[in-house]
């Protein structure tokens, strides 16, 4: 049975689903009818933060055009860059053994490719989801539905990863945060320079 998490809420990952190794992280998404006259095309990504929850460089962003990262730990299965069709839009895959010792948080985003020339925002994205499957057993553990609580932004951090206290174990918490600036706000709230 999955688990339905509002914004804010935190789950046991591993501790609760013993064998849990790798995970795929599926964001989905729908945009609203409107003529600007730009398609739109939505980004995942993720950030891998180290003890003091900030990314150190480049290599701690998974995204397009750095699909891969952190040992192959977490990767990017590729660009989407429609939207179109049911189901999960973008996915990221993390397996947990792999992920470096150092690396305390991973942190999934979504940003508005171009937000600001196209002049789109999430008040016009609907639907929008993340999904936590077991990749073993392609079981969905939790679904995060965002609701239509943005109007501006231009990026949302949708959930986090993180170790327990004693970094054995992994949990969940569904954050839904907004930022307007898009990408370039989003890396910098990371501790990244996006120029």
């Amino acid at each position: 049975m999955t688990i339905s998490l509002s914004k804010g809420q935190r789950i046991d990952l591993t501790k609760s689903n013993p064998g849990l190794a790798k995970a795929i992280i599926g964001l989905g998404w729908d945009t609203n009818k409107y003529s600007g006259g730009h398609s739109f095309d939505l980004d995942a990504s993720a950030f891998l933060l180290h003890a003091d929850n900030k990314a150190k460089d480049i290599e701690d962003f998974i995204f397009y055009n750095n699909l891969v990262g952190a040992n192959g730990s977490v990767q990017h299965t590729g660009d989407n860059r429609t939207g179109d069709g049911d189901g999960d839009d973008e996915q990221i895959k993390v397996d947990f053994s792999k992920i470096p010792a150092h690396i305390h948080r991973v942190g999934i985003a979504v940003t508005i490719h171009d937000a600001v020339s196209r002049n789109q925002n999430f008040g016009q994205v609907s639907n929008a989801f993340v999904r936590l499957v077991d990749e073993m057993t392609n079981r969905e553990i939790l679904r995060y539905d965002l609701g239509e609580d943005f109007s501006i932004e231009t990026a949302v951090v949708i959930c986090e990863l993180y170790r327990d206290s004693q970094g054995q174990e992994w949990k969940f918490q569904a954050v839904g945060s907004g930022f307007q600036g898009g990408l370039q706000a989003l890396c910098k709230n990371y501790g990244l320079d996006a120029q």
